[in-house]
């Protein structure tokens, strides 16, 4: 059912826990499932320099946070907002079709990091 990929994320999930002093955060969920997702960014000459996901869910749920932190972890901030459910089920091997929200909780997550980041860097540059 679960790709290789996606089993070693869900037994040995990178960049799990809680970030103390984070400049972005995006927290989703399902309400369907209980999927939780809260996702932590530190971005440094505008590269995510430090990502971390606290991930109350399933198996796919755990493995798609883990692979989302993976994936952009020193990308710019422009390329990791191009970055889609898609893409992070593809990096996994595939997730099968009634787990594909998962990968909606990652791309969402990370998106509403990046923006709360923009909005916290936009609200000081007013100061």
């Amino acid at each position: 059912m679960y790709s290789q990929k996606v089993l070693n994320h869900f037994y040995h999930p990178h960049n799990m826990g809680h970030m103390k002093n984070p400049d972005g955060v995006g927290e989703v969920g399902n309400p369907i499932c209980g999927d939780i997702l809260r996702l932590y960014i530190k971005i440094e000459n505008n590269k995510i320099k430090n990502i971390r996901f606290e991930t109350l869910g399933c198996a796919a749920a755990i493995a798609v946070s883990s692979m989302i932190t993976e994936m952009v972890k020193g990308m710019k901030v422009k390329e990791a907002l191009k970055i889609t459910k898609k893409d992070i089920a593809n990096e996994l091997g595939g997730l099968p079709a009634i787990k594909m929200h998962c990968s909606n909780l990652a791309e969402e997550a990370l998106q509403l990091a990046i923006k709360d980041y923009l909005d916290r860097k936009s609200k000081l540059q007013k100061i």
